[in-house]
């Protein structure tokens, strides 16, 4: 069943059943409002049979001539009678005894009795005369009352089917209304192919859950289409960056076994094979850490990082690495609140991402002093890196972040230009920025920054 028939099915069962208890106490009420009245009137032929048996004689003959008028109109299936004080019919014959003896005594005990008979409604009351005390008893079926009860039961439930229908209808309707921008998500999203993972839902200028829902599709389109980048990306330019020092290798060996040669050309070899087998093991170690990034970017173990600590540990493993007072840490501002400077993301891919952009720091400053320093407060965390080495020239700034990309200044040093692609990758999975600002052959500075 669709979302709208079910919203609309809902609506309209709640209203019915609102509108089926409403009617409900209005039927009760208007029952007791029925039986109410009429008990009033069987107290009025109680009184007027008291006054036209009992008070005859001390009564003028117009009064009695009024009260005869007023008891002429019989009420429907009208039973009264009157009883004395041994309980026996009076004025009005009663072979049977209409009623019993307890509900004459009942009568007469509470001085004045309404029950309820079946269908028939029935009043008493205790009179006390000069002819003696006598118990007056008077019962009538009210037909009408029944039949304007009948009628507005009758009217009710026509009233119910109606606005029921109506409120389907109309709540349908509505639903459909509502539901139109999430039809429109469901058409924009089946545009959304494999190969055109760039599409993008329109999320509306709305705050409302199909918003919510468009722009976590879109989130989760982006993540799509870096993982399949970051494929792609792996498999067209694995192959080419390790077959290069391979073929090299193999080239210089191959040349080398030619022919004897002297000791000084095999160390000479055996040092250029040494260098492309650094080289390929630094590619190696690229595309391992992008094939890790690969693996981890659509479901990555989130977990709460605190950059401080994170910071820290990358000051004692690069003083080891590079040596002591090389990196130097510079906390500028700290929040007061320790949470503040904690963000949800996979630790071990932080790592990567920073190490990547101090490890360029370092070799392309010639292993320099680099600067790493730490703003923080309740609303944003960023960290800054900056090194003394030859930057990046400005025309190359928007090329920096791309796969494979190295810079024309940078063609006497070893790499592949994988580093800052990850990096930018990571930081971007975990929702940060990361800019770059350098000066050629004074020094480059790098800076991410988390928004909370």
């Amino acid at each position: 069943m669709k979302i709208r028939n079910r919203l609309s099915l809902y609506f309209t069962a709640i209203s019915a059943v609102v509108l089926l208890i409403v009617e409900i106490v209005i039927c009760i009420s208007f029952n007791s409002y029925i039986k109410t009245d009429f008990y009033s009137h069987l107290m009025d032929r109680a009184h007027v049979t008291a006054q036209r048996y009992l008070e005859a004689d001390e009564i003028s003959t117009d009064s009695l001539n009024r009260v005869q008028e007023r008891y002429l109109q019989r009420l429907p299936n009208e039973v009264i009678r009157l009883y004395d004080d041994k309980n026996s019919a009076s004025f009005i014959k009663d072979k049977n005894r209409f009623w019993s003896a307890a509900v004459i005594d009942e009568t007469r005990r509470n001085k004045q009795l309404e029950f309820t008979e079946g269908s028939r409604q029935t009043v008493g009351i205790y009179y006390n005369d000069n002819q003696g005390n006598f118990v007056i008893l008077v019962s009538a079926i009210d037909v009408q009352g029944h039949k304007r009860l009948r009628d507005l039961i009758e009217s009710m439930t026509i009233l119910l089917i109606s606005v029921t229908a109506g409120l389907f209808i109309i709540s349908r309707w509505f639903a459909q209304k509502a539901l139109e921008p999430l039809n429109k998500v469901i058409e924009q999203m089946r545009l959304v192919r494999a190969g055109n993972l760039s599409l993008r839902v329109n999320e509306g200028d709305g705050k409302d859950e199909i918003s919510a829902l468009a722009h976590n599709f879109n989130q989760l389109l982006e993540h799509l289409e870096n993982a399949f980048e970051l494929q792609q990306t792996f498999v067209i330019n694995a192959s080419h960056e390790l077959r290069t020092p391979i073929t090299t290798i193999i080239g210089e060996i191959e040349i080398t076994l030619n022919k004897l040669r002297a000791n000084g050309e095999y160390e000479q070899v055996l040092r250029s094979v040494l260098s492309d087998a650094e080289r390929l093991n630094e590619t190696i170690t690229s595309l391992l850490e992008l094939a890790q990034v690969d693996m981890n970017y659509t479901q990555p173990a989130l977990k709460p990082v605190a950059i401080d600590e994170l910071i820290w540990e990358l000051n004692d493993y690069w003083a080891e690495k590079a040596g002591k007072n090389l990196f130097n840490v510079n906390i500028q501002h700290l929040p007061e609140d320790h949470e503040k400077l904690q963000i949800h993301a996979n630790k071990s891919l932080l790592t990567i991402a920073f190490n990547n952009i101090i490890g360029n720091a370092f070799k392309f400053s010639k292993n320099k002093r680099v600067q790493c320093d730490l703003y923080a407060d309740e609303k944003s965390i960023i960290i800054k890196i900056t090194d003394m080495g030859i930057g990046i020239m400005p025309e190359e700034l928007t090329n920096v972040f791309d796969s494979f990309f190295r810079g024309k200044n940078v063609k006497d040093f070893q790499g592949n230009g994988i580093g800052l692609y990850v990096t930018a990758k990571i930081i971007h999975l975990f929702n940060g920025t990361i800019s770059i600002n350098s000066i050629p052959r004074e020094g480059t500075d790098v800076t991410i920054q988390f928004v909370k």
